[in-house]
């Protein structure tokens, strides 16, 4: 039997009562992992404790997930009081080490969300917190006060970029995703390619071979309900393809 390639999944900061706790939604180890069929293991934000360059060693791919923080703007260049929380600066400083020794060590690293954000960070570019202003021509987010199931049904189209990864797994050049996040791209760092545009230019989705191991992000959540959705599963089955060292 061969043995199922094991896809590390960074923790985020939580309260738990009282106490912190270091966790990852379910809905990521049940939505990602069999439709990407590897082993999830999670990997605690405690970078005092942890040593990305070990860990990296340990595992075949890491996955950046969602979140309810945002990233600290220091991190991107930008030095601001007013800027919303909540952050996690653990979080921050875990996923930039991990995705600068995997990505060194040749190995893939896939985002989600915040993940999506921390790595175009991470490859020097900004990000724009206006996603859900009233007056853009497109919210990138549901209105306050919805339910938890209807914020994840908030959705708009998006246009998969000719000759990308992801349009060649989804076989179909428009889609529609939902879309959860306040944050952006701003600037997009060097050496991505763009997968994927909403229909107000905003970047939503990206790949990358630059820099060594293979990089592949959506600023939307695949793994809400993806035994629903037919594109989900194709994306997680391009994930799990170069999780196995298939070429993006």
């Amino acid at each position: 039997m061969v043995a199922k390639p094991i896809l590390g999944m960074i923790c985020c900061q939580r309260h738990v009562g009282t106490e912190h706790a270091q966790a990852v939604m379910e809905r990521y180890l049940h939505g990602v992992s069999p439709h990407v069929d590897a082993i999830p293991l999670l990997i605690p934000s405690l970078p005092a404790y942890v040593d990305a360059q070990t860990v990296a060693g340990r595992i075949d791919g890491l996955l950046l997930t969602g979140s309810p923080s945002n990233m600290q703007p220091h991190r991107y260049g930008e030095d601001r009081d007013d800027a919303p929380g909540p952050f996690d600066p653990n979080r921050d400083e875990m996923a930039m080490a991990l995705a600068d020794v995997m990505l060194k060590a040749g190995k893939p690293v896939f985002g989600i969300c915040r993940g999506f954000q921390e790595l175009n960070v991470h490859f020097g570019g900004t990000l724009r917190r206006d996603m859900a202003d009233p007056a853009r021509p497109i919210q990138h987010h549901a209105p306050d006060g919805v339910s938890f199931d209807a914020m994840f049904a908030h959705e708009h189209d998006v246009r998969l970029e000719e000759g990308g990864a992801i349009l060649a797994a989804i076989g179909q050049a428009e889609i529609k995703v939902n879309s959860v996040h306040y944050q952006g791209v701003d600037k997009l760092g060097a050496d991505l390619r763009v997968e994927a545009r909403a229909p107000d230019g905003v970047v939503e989705a990206f790949s990358s071979t630059a820099r060594g191991g293979p990089v592949l992000a959506v600023q939307w959540h695949p793994e809400w309900k993806p035994e629903a959705n037919e594109n989900s599963r194709k994306l997680f089955g391009l994930m799990g393809r170069v999780l196995r060292g298939g070429a993006l």
